[in-house]
Parts: C-alpha cells; structure tokens; sequence
C-alpha cells in the first residue's frame, strides 16, 4: 500500500514545519539514487518490461483511495513498482518511477510543496527496496525464466524484505509529515499505519513476484492482463482501511453519546483510556494486547447511556443506597452494549469487570484475584486516578503524595498488589499523575459518576 499525501491545500503554518522534513527527504532520495546509479550498471534486467510496470504502477497510482490519517490517501502502486524492482533491480527502475511520479502530481494538479514530497518518498521507498532485494535475492533472477513455484521459493523472502523495507521507509516519510503538520505523535501514528504490514507485505509481494514472472514469462500481454487482480486487491486494500476507520468512528460515537447524556464526566472515558495505556505499557503489554486495553477503557462506562442512569448521573450530591443499586448495574449494561459489536465482543469481559475488587468485593459478579481480567484490573487503576485526581464538591483532589497513598492503601484489597507496585514506582507514578492533571480541564463533578 502507497500513502502519500493528498491533494488538499496545507496552510502557511503547515507547509512551514513540513519544510525542513521534505528538504532532508528529497537530499536522501538524491543519495539513494546516486547510490543505485554508482553500483548497479543501467538495465540489469529486461529494461522494457521494467518500464511497462512501472506505467502499471502508474495507472495505480492514478485510482487513489481515502481514508488514510489527515492529509493522506493510498493506492497499490507498490505492487508493479515491487514488480518492476524484482524484473530489474538497477537504477532505471528508479528513473522511470521519477518520471511517472512527476506525472502523477501534474494530473492530481498537487502544490508543488506535496508533488515534492512524493516524488521524493516514492523514489527513496523504493530504492531502499532494490537495495534490499539486490542484497538478499541472486543478481540477475535466472528463476524468472523458470516455473512460478520455482521463482516463488527463490524470491519470496527478497521480495517480503524488500517490500517491508519499501513499505516502512514510505510510512516513515508520510508519517512524519503528517506528524508535523497535523501535530500527531510520531511514534503512535507510524505503529498504527504498520497494524496491518504483516498481512499486507505477505499479500502483495505474492502478487508482485507473480506479476513479475508472468511478465517476464508472456512478455506484454501477460502484464496487460493483471490489472484486474490490481483492481481487485485496490478494493480489498479500501475494504480492509474503511473497516479500522469506521470501527474507531463507532467507537468515538459511542463515548460521546454517554459524556452527551452525562456533561460532567466530560473526556472522563478519553483520560482513563490514556492512563491504561500508560500502565499497560509500563506492564510491558504486547502491542495488541495495549492496544484492546484501550478500546475497554474508552467504552467502560457507555453502559450509563441507558435511561434507567439519566437521572442519577444529574443528581448533584451523593447517591442514595437505592440509586447505589441502580448504579451498579452500569458495567452489565456497558458490557451488552458493547457486545452487540461483533469486533469488541473480546473486550466485553473487560468491560464488565471493572469495578471488581481483588479481594472478590467488588461488582457485578465478585470475581476476585486473578479471576479479573487484566485489563479489568488495570483500567481499575486508572479509573480511581481520575476520580481521585478531580475536585469534587465534598473534597478536592488529592495530590500526588495524598494519591499515591490512596493506592497504597488500598493494595491486595481493591488493587492487584503486583499492578500496584508497578504504578506507584517514582517512574511511572510521576508520568501518570502529571498526565492526568494537564489531560483534564477544571471542572467539578459529584460523586454518583464514580
């Protein structure tokens, strides 16, 4: 998948802090060039089918798809270009992807900042990968000439490495300007554009070898006949991004439709969410597993939409046993709700199981230990950080030595001990109760949302 960035017009501001990051991209894309140019000699391979991809490549590149972060869209250009470099992997290929790239951005009528940019981006991905493809395949590709199975099993790791390669390097430049344009953390976008590279590289570097054999192989007509399966692999590629777009936009609607219902928790989800991730990082978490960690945290509470909470959730003051009951039952209703999507039923427990208590007091279901889920215990914590960390009419918020006891005092009762330790060490304390502090603005909140 190719991410670039996209047509709309950028601000002053916008094209000014990019500047600096497209000067130092289009410097390595000239050296990556000089580079091929001074080690591989021009037309290492069949040149002319080379071109032809590339003009495939071309066309692709021609039917972009949205949905991508701010300010980028996508095609499928890689596949003919990967093609292109496994046909042959010599600066020509880098020549002719400049000349179509030019092309590209004079039909999408692009500002010259962002045809710039990705011409350069383009040029550097895909230089790196020929680089990678030259140093891990045989020169010359004698396998081409051969049956597909026979390239296959010769080229397949070249052209995965080769593809990741291209497809990092390319992310990496679209990210950091979009980063700096749009003020996103770095690290957190590139992760959250690469989710999907595994599946991806496996996927389109098969079609690129094939692409390229059958090429080689059946000369113009063999290449003219796979720009059905592009098109095809173009919508699945659509498919599979619109799906993530549209399961984060749910999840955003569904925060927002209980903070409408219930003003004073106001970014309450969005806080705890953040503090999870914090600790769930700091329990050294895979990825994926921070990752579903955060969707529980931010629908935790969505269960309060429901009309039996309305008027409590509006009373100011504290609640009394009777309403206490009522209250209650918000985590079963929580983890309905989030049940009747299919792509979150794995979070369900989580959800439900946030008010239990270590030491089996707590609610719907008096789980104890460790018969809480993880994630369960762990937006536990960052549940209390808010509620201790925010004024409320009978109290003011604690600080962070009056906190950090609270937790304390509390471990192997309502906290997991070993959770516990974790988040109050100085390290992690710290990061936590500052983020909580500036993440929130003043308000005060009474005590039935707790």
């Amino acid at each position: 998948m190719t991410e670039r960035v996209a047509g709309t017009v950028a601000t002053a501001s916008e094209v000014k802090r990019a500047l600096p990051a497209i000067g130092a991209l289009v410097a390595l894309a000239g050296a990556a060039v000089w580079f091929l140019a001074s080690t591989t000699a021009f037309g290492s391979g069949p040149v002319e089918i080379a071109g032809v991809l590339v003009i495939l490549g071309l066309v692709a590149e021609l039917l972009p798809f949205e949905g991508l972060p701010r300010n980028a869209a996508g095609s499928i250009g890689f596949v003919p270009y990967l093609a292109a470099a496994v046909v042959s992997p010599d600066v020509s290929v880098a020549f002719f992807l400049a000349a179509a790239q030019i092309a590209v951005q004079v039909w999408h009528r692009r500002p010259w900042v962002k045809a710039l940019f990705n011409t350069a981006q383009m040029i550097l991905a895909v230089s790196i990968g020929i680089v990678v493809f030259r140093v891990t395949a045989p020169l010359g590709n004698p396998s081409l000439a051969g049956g597909f199975w026979e390239s296959l099993r010769h080229l397949a790791l070249p052209g995965v490495a080769s593809f990741a390669a291209m497809t990092v390097a390319n992310t990496a430049a679209v990210t950091g300007v979009v980063s700096l344009t749009a003020g996103r953390p770095f690290w957190a976008t590139l992760i959250a554009s690469l989710k999907l590279m595994p599946f991806l590289a496996v996927l389109q570097t098969l079609l690129a070898i094939y692409l390229a054999w059958i090429s080689v192989n059946l000369g113009w007509t063999g290449t003219a006949g796979m720009v059905l399966p592009l098109v095809v692999v173009r919508q699945l590629t659509k498919t599979t991004i619109q799906l993530t777009r549209v399961t984060e936009e749910l999840l955003d609607l569904m925060v927002a439709a209980i903070e409408a219902r219930d003003p004073y928790t106001s970014g309450h989800s969005k806080r705890v969410a953040a503090a999870s991730v914090k600790i769930a990082k700091a329990l050294k978490l895979r990825q994926e597993q921070v990752e579903r960690v955060q969707v529980a945290a931010l629908l935790h509470d969505v269960g309060k939409i429901h009309e039996e909470f309305a008027r409590i959730l509006a009373k100011e003051g504290r609640l009394t046993p009777e309403e206490w009951v009522i209250m209650k039952r918000h985590p079963v209703r929580s983890a309905d709700l989030v049940g009747l999507v299919s792509s979150l039923r794995d979070v369900v427990p989580s959800v439900r199981h946030h008010h239990e208590n270590w030491d089996g007091t707590g609610y719907p279901d008096g789980r104890r230990g460790d018969e809480i889920p993880l994630a369960s215990r762990i937006i536990m914590f960052a549940d209390t950080l808010d509620a201790i960390t925010t004024d409320r009419p009978y109290r003011k918020a604690l600080d962070p030595d009056e906190a950090r006891k609270e937790f304390v005092k509390f471990r192997g009762k309502q906290f997991d001990p070993y959770i516990c330790d974790v988040v109050v060490a100085d390290e992690v304390w710290e990061d936590l109760y500052h983020s909580a502090l500036t993440s929130r603005q003043a308000r005060v909140i009474p005590s039935a949302v707790a």
